[in-house]
């Protein structure tokens, strides 16, 4: 191996081990721990640059659509920094942290583009976030369960719900989310089209392909047990859309496919997590109170968490400045004034992370963060539509699943606004892009078969 190459491998790993990272330092959501995220990427940018200028290829190793979507959250950037550099009015240290995360973000793009371009590469890169979902999902849960002490941090919030080393139970949601449909892809992509039998069926129990079946089941069970709403909900959207696309798309082994998807909603949620609070989440579910009080000839209104209440004030902050927005963090200082007595202490996020990026980086800037989603989300269904490769198809549904569930999610709540989940979404719209581009070096075709592996 030459010294670029290892470099370059070395790089991969690297990239891999910052992924793992992220989560663990409460979802990267403190000053001290966004800064170590932003530092990371950037050594891991100037190794790839290195990498660059000892080799002799004079372009960047990524195609045409990669090369669109890093230029929109390259834009992106730029409008913040305009923000920045000339309308900062509410919190402008909190603006310049949200630079350099977005700045690491766009960098986590353009690298693991770039570095996992490969089929097995990009399976690895996979094979990564599914260990890192089911650690989150077990140490939550055995937390919980009071099978294991918190060991990372003190738990002082959400005592009877999984968190994993997130603080807020909904972003522990939101990251599984994401992870669970790679999960349920790369399942989808090992698939092989053999007819069934008892032979073939003890493969199936010694491969990989039931190791991965065992995490998605670790994963549900922490989804369930942290006991969001939407988290679970979401993951249920993400799955009966996608899974429709894929099931009408591909017209080969449609009653098989239906049934392996149909699994993951009849055994993981009907039958183990009976036994991992699903009652409780049912519970949150249907009781929604709705108190109303009067104190000093004003009425108060307490819907559990007051999203509501927050929205509607947060869409007069929207009215101020529609175009160009208040600047990035800056909601937390500007929401002050709209506060009143009945929303209990400062209000950081909207829970809402779309009327948030409205309020903070206007219709404009708004405008790139739109066209990246979903050009990323059409190459995943594009994938996914592909009745050439198992591989494609199953990538392209996982990455699908994942982009699709965390959208949903991001209506009651700020997971795009948490460092890890932020990071965790952006390689997910990569790995959207790599499952339509990547490079599969597998010429051999098997004739009988309708599928190929190519």
């Amino acid at each position: 191996m030459s010294s670029q190459s290892r470099l370059f491998a070395i790089n991969q790993w690297f990239l891999l081990i910052i992924l793992l990272w992220a989560p663990l330092p409460k979802g990267s959501n403190t000053d001290w721990s966004a800064a170590l995220l932003v530092f990371l990427v950037a050594t891991s940018l100037f190794i790839w640059s290195i990498h660059l200028l000892r080799t002799k290829h004079s372009s960047l190793p990524i195609k045409s659509p990669a090369v669109i979507l890093s230029g929109l959250l390259l834009l992106f950037q730029v409008w913040v920094a305009g923000q920045w550099l000339f309308e900062t009015k509410y919190d402008p240290a909190q603006h310049f942290q949200y630079l350099m995360l977005g700045v690491a973000y766009s960098s986590m793009f353009i690298l693991v583009l770039a570095h996992f371009r490969k089929r097995v590469d990009l399976t690895k890169l996979i094979a990564v976030l599914i260990i890192s979902g089911t650690f989150q999902a077990f140490y939550g849960t055995s937390v919980v369960l009071g099978a294991m002490e918190p060991f990372l941090f003190e738990k002082v919030h959400y005592m009877t719900d999984a968190t994993g080393t997130f603080v807020n139970r909904n972003h522990l949601a939101g990251y599984l989310v994401m992870v669970i449909g790679l999960g349920i892809g790369l399942m989808l992509a090992m698939r092989d089209g053999r007819e069934w039998n008892w032979r073939n069926f003890m493969e199936l129990v010694l491969s990989n392909k039931m190791k991965i079946r065992l995490a998605l089941v670790v994963m549900v069970i922490g989804l369930v047990m942290s006991h969001s709403r939407m988290g679970n909900t979401a993951f249920f959207i993400g799955l009966i859309i996608v899974g429709a696309m894929f099931i009408f798309s591909l017209k080969e082994h449609r009653v098989r496919n239906s049934l392996l998807l149909v699994s993951f909603i009849v055994i993981d949620i009907i039958i183990i997590s009976q036994y991992f609070g699903l009652d409780k989440l049912k519970e949150r579910l249907m009781n929604t109170e709705v108190t109303v009080t009067q104190q000093s000839g004003e009425v108060l209104v307490d819907i559990n968490d007051l999203r509501g209440p927050i929205f509607e004030k947060s869409m007069h902050l929207f009215e101020q400045a529609p175009l160009v927005g208040i600047g990035a963090g800056g909601y937390e200082v500007a929401f002050m004034p709209l506060a009143g007595p009945n929303f209990g202490g400062v209000v950081d996020h909207v829970h809402n992370d779309y009327i948030e990026f409205l309020v903070e980086y206007g219709l404009i800037g708004v405008i790139p963060l739109a066209l990246f989603v979903a050009i990323a989300l059409s190459y995943a269904i594009r994938s996914l539509r592909n009745r050439q490769s198992y591989y494609r198809s199953g990538i392209g549904f996982g990455s699908a699943m994942a982009i699709i569930g965390i959208l949903a999610h991001s209506f009651t709540d700020f997971n795009l606004h948490i460092p890890a989940n932020a990071l965790t979404f952006v390689v997910v719209c990569a790995i959207a892009v790599l499952s339509f581009t990547h490079e599969s070096h597998s010429r051999k075709r098997v004739k009988k078969r309708r599928l190929s592996s190519e």
